[in-house]
């Protein structure tokens, strides 16, 4: 993978890397389709990352189907699939541990400790190894995208992280590799988070945060059988609590449904009145 980015520049090509977990779905490829665009070469790594997986999280469970993968990232254009194994990234326990000290402690990172320190850490093998100059990420995960962020301008990683926006259903819901788990009346009271979210855009300059946040609950609770795990309005991409109605703002939901927990948010601008 190395010689192959080394030659690459050598040529003057620039290459653009889509990290994924596998399990693709239109989300993956328009962060493949982003690339294309911007770059070169397009480099597609897949690869179940153990580290960031709690003891009693879906590691094992993870859905994985690598032919379809394989074949999903040939027609969209991908140039090197990227399949390492786990003792290939993990040869040996790790001599360093690496821990993300900021935009970590709330939503997903405060129910799920170390989930980040895992991300950065294998996202900072396959930097090195891949020798990007543009990363992909989509933004419905938009506190990885923050937190990826903070690594690279921490440790001044010369890659490029590029945010793409979230690819979503016709009745909105965000796709992940986790909607197949939901059954067919859960997937039906899904979209109800993307409305609610919307609707927390619209009230909250109005309403304020703790009112839009309540607002937000009741939509959900009385048209989901899911159980929100939170709900949280913060400045982006810092994570910090919104103290003045104005500049980049997430809105930011976690709901849990019987075997899948999904995520969404919006991301905007306030400005002052």
């Amino acid at each position: 993978m190395k010689e192959f980015s080394r030659n690459e520049r050598k040529r003057d090509k620039t290459v653009g890397f889509v990290p994924t977990m596998g399990f693709l779905h239109e989300g993956h490829l328009s962060l493949v389709k982003k690339s294309l665009e911007e770059c070169d070469t397009t480099v597609m790594s897949i690869f179940v990352n153990p580290l960031q997986f709690g003891p009693n999280e879906d590691f094992e469970k993870y859905p994985r189907d690598l032919e379809r993968d394989t074949a999903l990232a040939a027609q969209s254009g991908v140039d090197v699939l990227f399949i390492p194994d786990a003792k290939e990234i993990y040869p040996s326990s790790l001599s360093v541990s690496m821990t993300a000290k900021q935009r970590t402690d709330v939503m997903c990172g405060a129910s799920r400790p170390g989930h980040f320190d895992g991300v950065i850490t294998v996202l900072s093998i396959l930097f090195n190894l891949v020798q990007a100059d543009r990363a992909y990420f989509g933004q419905k995960d938009a506190q990885q995208v923050a937190v990826v962020q903070g690594l690279v301008n921490s440790l001044m990683f010369p890659v490029e992280i590029v945010p793409v926006e979230t690819v979503r259903e016709q009745d909105g819901l965000a796709k992940s590799s986790r909607n197949v788990y939901l059954s067919p009346a859960e997937r039906k009271q899904a979209p109800i988070l993307y409305k609610a979210l919307k609707e927390g855009e619209k009230s909250l300059s109005h309403l304020g945060t703790q009112e839009t946040i309540k607002k937000m609950r009741d939509m959900i609770n009385s048209s989901a059988d899911g159980k929100i795990d939170y709900i949280e309005i913060l400045k982006y991409p810092d994570l910090t609590p919104l103290v003045l109605n104005k500049g980049k703002v997430i809105i930011a939901l976690a709901v849990q449904f019987d075997k899948a927990r999904l995520i969404d948010n919006v991301i905007f601008t306030m400005k002052e009145e």
